[in-house]
């Protein structure tokens, strides 16, 4: 059986740093991405890994912030967050998929994770 849980998120100050984990287990996979949400608006993609079409993806928004990792002998992803912004507030999910082709929309990944809480206050 497939779980992946997030964690570190938590209460940071603009300009300061968090770093968020997903641990996998119950397989594998190719590829791995973070996507965040918040009220009222859908989900969107922040950064992932290893899909084909690309190496790896990452949002407008947190380009030359935000860096997306792996430890694949720990199955372990990371977003290594910096420079935070109150508008990088929203709950951050890990997902993972056996395949990902094209762009890594949130729509092309199976397994989800239940989110982390990332508040930024000004």
């Amino acid at each position: 059986q497939v779980h992946l849980v997030a964690s570190g998120g938590g209460l940071a100050q603009a300009g300061g740093s968090l770093r968020l984990s997903c641990e996998a287990s119950g397989r594998t996979f190719t590829s791995m991405g973070w996507f965040r949400q918040v009220p009222g608006k859908e989900r969107e993609s922040v950064a992932a890994d290893s899909y084909e079409g690309g190496t790896t993806y990452y949002a407008d928004s947190v380009k030359g912030r935000f860096t997306i990792s792996r430890d694949n002998s720990k199955n372990i992803m990371y977003l290594q967050m910096s420079s935070l912004k109150p508008e990088d507030t929203a709950i951050y999910y890990c997902a993972a998929s056996v395949r990902v082709i094209g762009t890594p929309t949130p729509s092309r990944f199976e397994y989800w994770g239940p989110g982390t809480q990332v508040t930024v206050s000004s």
